[in-house]
C-alpha cells in the first residue's frame, strides 16, 4: 500500500514551482507579521502503511555520529542527550541511521546552533518517512508539510488564561492510522524569557508502574481523537482538508527499533480505553496522565537558545510546551513530522529497564559521557 500519497504529490509540485519561486525565509517573514496560508484545498483520505525505519541501519555504537562530535552531554539519566559540533543538514546516510536510532534510545536528542533552512529541514525528515501534513493547520506558503509555532504578545490567549500545563502532555498527531515518527522542530526566535519545552519517556513511566499494573494494561487500547483539533479549525472558518478521525492505538505500544515497552497515553489526544466503562476508563487515564505529569524523574526541560533544534521520538516520549511568554514577546520556530509504523504491542517485546545497559564512552576530545542501550 503506498504511504502518504498526498506528500508525493504534492513534493512533485513543490520540485517545479521552487524552480521558479524564491525561497522563504521563516525567521524573517516571522518579524513582519503572520504568514501561515490556509488553502481550502481537500486532501485524499490517509491510508494505514508499513514503514521501514532506519534506526535499524544504526550502529550501536553511533560512531559515525559521535565520532563527529565535539562533546556529548547527557541531559538526564532517562531522557535526552545534547550533541555539540554537528550540523543536520550535513550529515550522512550512515549519521541518519545512528541519529535513528540514538533518538529511539534516548527519546530526544538536542542540537545547537543549527544552520539548516526549512528546506533543508524537510529533505532530512524524508529520510525517516513520509511527511505528515496536517489536515488543519495554517503553513507557509508552498510548504505544506510544514509546521509553524508563532506565538506572540497578538496571539489570542483566551485558550492558555486558565490552561493547566499538567493537561499539554501530549504526542503529535497520535489519532492518525501512522502517527509521527521521529519529529524535528528548530526555534529561530525566542522571547527574552520563557518558552521551554519538556519531554517525558514513555519507557521509564512504563518501567515506574508496578508489575501488577503493568500487567493490566498490557494489551488495552485506546481511542485517540482528532476532532477537536478540526472543530478548532471550523470554529475559524477555516477549511478542514480531510475527514476528522478517531483510531484505536494499544495503551502501550512497542518501539520497532528498540523492542522497549513504552507507555502511550496521554491528555492531548487520547479519550477513552476501549472495553471499560466511562468510570473505568476516566478513573485509569486520569490515573495515567497524572504519573506522566508528575513523573519528574524522567522529565527532561529544554531552555532553547535561538537555532537550536530538537529531534524526538513520538513513539517513546510526550512533550509539553510551556506557554509562559505569551504577554513577553515572539517565539517562532518549524517543525518537520515524518510518519512512523502503525502503533503496536508485542506481548514478547521488553521493557527499557529489563535490557539496558549503562556504558562509559571517551568522546573525541576527551569528554566522558554515558548513554543507555
Amino acid at each position: 500500500m503506498p504511504p502518504n500519497t498526498e506528500s508525493v504529490q504534492v513534493d512533485a509540485v513543490q520540485d517545479v514551482t521552487e524552480q521558479f519561486q524564491k525561497k522563504l525565509n521563516l525567521r524573517e517573514l516571522a518579524h513582519k507579521g503572520r504568514y501561515l496560508v490556509y488553502p481550502e484545498t481537500k486532501y485524499p483520505e490517509l491510508v494505514a502503511f508499513e514503514h521501514t525505519d532506519p534506526g535499524h541501519k544504526g550502529d550501536p555504537e553511533k560512531k559515525s555520529l559521535f565520532g563527529a562530535a565535539t562533546r556529548v552531554i547527557e541531559s538526564t539519566p532517562h531522557i535526552g542527550t545534547e550533541i555539540h559540533g554537528v550540523q543536520l543538514h550535513q550529515l550522512t546516510e550512515q549519521q541518519k541511521n545512528d541519529l535513528a536510532l540514538l533518538v529511539a534510545e534516548r527519546g530526544v536528542v538536542f542540537f545547537r546552533k543549527q544552520e539548516i533552512d526549512v528546506y533543508q529541514g524537510r529533505e532530512l525528515g524524508k529520510h525517516f518517512g513520509p511527511l505528515h501534513i496536517h489536515q488543519n493547520f495554517g503553513h507557509p506558503e508552498g510548504l505544506p508539510e510544514v509546521h509553524v509555532i508563532h506565538f506572540d504578545e497578538d496571539s489570542d490567549q483566551t485558550h492558555f488564561k486558565y490552561f493547566s500545563h499538567q493537561d499539554g502532555w501530549h504526542n503529535d498527531v497520535p489519532y492518525e492510522l501512522n502517527p509521527a515518527g521521529l519529529t524535528f522542530l528548530k526555534i529561530d526566535t525566542l522571547p527574552s524569557s520563557g518558552g521551554d519545552t519538556m519531554w517525558s519517556s514513555g519507557y521509564a513511566a512504563y518501567d515506574k508502574l508496578t508489575p501488577a499494573f503493568q500487567k493490566f494494561i498490557e494489551g488495552l487500547e485506546a481511542v485517540h481523537s482528532g476532532f477537536e483539533q478540526a472543530n478548532s479549525a471550523i470554529r475559524a472558518g477555516r477549511t478542514v482538508r480531510r475527514t476528522p478521525i478517531e483510531t484505536v492505538h494499544p495503551v502501550v505500544r512497542t518501539h520497532p527499533v528498540t523492542g522497549w515497552k513504552a507507555l502511550w497515553v496521554q491528555p492531548g489526544f487520547t479519550r477513552r480505553i476501549v472495553g471499560l466503562s466511562k468510570r473505568e476508563s476516566d478513573a485509569i487515564l486520569d490515573f495515567l496522565f497524572q504519573h506522566i505529569a508528575g513523573g519528574h524523574d524522567f522529565q527532561v526541560r529544554l531552555k532553547w537558545e535561538e537555532d537550536t533544534v530538537a529531534v524526538w521520538d513520538n513513539r517513546s516520549t510526550f512533550h509539553n510546551a510551556i506557554f509562559d511568554y505569551l504577554d513577553v514577546g515572539l517565539r517562532h520556530g518549524w517543525r518537520i513530522t515524518p510518519q512512523g509504523e502503525v502503533p503496536y504491542f508485542d506481548p514478547n517485546s521488553k521493557s527499557k529497564a529489563e535490557t539496558s545497559v549503562r556504558r562509559h564512552t571517551k568522546g573525541p576530545q576527551g569528554d566522558s559521557y554515558n548513554y543507555l542501550l
